[in-house]
């Protein structure tokens, strides 16, 4: 991501500071919170696709900043409930909200900051931008009940995991995407053409990630913790439609009965990495990868697509 950085550097450094701004609070506790969140906040990945995608149609404005903010703001409200919902007591290497101050204080922050985002729209008159995340919010939502009823009536199907994918993770790059463009861009094809664009790369992300669960490397969570969970990705669904019927039966049985057994876990993952699941997931999230520069190859060569080219390439390219 360094030329990313270096190609925005002066407007991420000034997207910081808008950040840490909002993020101060008159409450005391609240403020307290609210700075341990800053203190551990990520790559800010989604900002940065915002404001590279609002420098492929000009230059970057107030506009720009603030849907570069309300991403920020909706994706760590979100990642608050998450944790909450999980149990969750560490996030990024330090301890969460609900670790440190219990579920009702998570809640109340969590909303906070997703109330701070959408006024922050209203009271800008940013209606497109915040038309553009709400949709992609409600998507989120129906990802996560519809996650919820596949892991009660588990779902073997391709389609269902690309839909799920799409609802829970792609959605909301391509809203950043997309608003980042709507920031500077008059034309509604340049804004849906960087919408699908955000969604290819969104799709190819969560294939990585789903993969990393396979893999070997130490990505700072237990391989096979999707198995743990009964979550089915790509992998395991293509194994599962190529192997031959007994060891079928014997995946679903550990996937369903023996889930929490180490041992059993470990099995399944050497059956999918044996199987050539890994390899097929791998060659899926490419094809997205590809459908994703052919998007932004339509629009004219500079920086900004430069830069956002070394970002797809780092979601599929990256080790943890």
């Amino acid at each position: 991501m360094q030329l990313a950085r270096e190609t925005i550097g002066t407007e991420l450094n000034r997207f910081e500071e808008i950040f840490n701004d909002a993020m101060k609070s008159d409450v005391a506790l609240l403020n307290r919170i609210m700075q341990d969140i800053s203190a551990h906040k990520g790559k800010q990945m989604r900002p940065m696709f915002v404001l590279l995608c609002a420098q492929l149609g000009g230059t970057i404005n107030d506009s720009s900043y603030r849907a570069a903010l309300l991403v920020e703001l909706l994706h760590t409200a979100s990642l608050v409930h998450d944790d909450m919902v999980d149990d969750s007591m560490k996030r990024r290497g330090a301890f969460s909200v609900n670790a440190l101050w219990k579920n009702r204080i998570a809640v109340m922050v969590g909303d906070h900051l997703f109330t701070k985002g959408v006024l922050l729209s209203l009271d800008n008159s940013d209606f497109k931008i915040l038309n553009i995340y709400s949709a992609a919010i409600r998507q989120m939502i129906e990802g996560e009940l519809l996650q919820m009823t596949k892991t009660n009536k588990l779902s073997f199907e391709e389609k269902d995991y690309y839909e799920l994918i799409n609802a829970k993770t792609a959605s909301f790059l391509a809203a950043a995407c997309a608003a980042g463009a709507s920031s500077t861009f008059d034309d509604e094809t340049s804004i849906r053409q960087l919408h699908d664009f955000g969604q290819k790369v969104g799709m190819a992300f969560q294939l990585k990630d789903d993969l990393f669960d396979y893999g070997k490397t130490n990505i700072g969570k237990p391989t096979g913790n999707d198995i743990k969970e009964r979550k089915v990705t790509l992998p395991l669904i293509y194994t599962l439609q190529h192997c031959d019927p007994v060891l079928r039966k014997k995946l679903l049985h550990i996937v369903k009965y023996q889930h929490t057994d180490k041992d059993k876990v470990n099995y399944v993952v050497e059956e999918v990495n044996k199987s050539g699941g890994l390899q097929y997931a791998e060659e899926k999230m490419m094809t997205y990868r590809d459908e994703a520069f052919q998007l932004l190859y339509t629009f004219p060569a500079s920086p900004a697509r430069t830069a956002l080219e070394e970002l797809v390439r780092y979601t599929t390219d990256r080790e943890y």
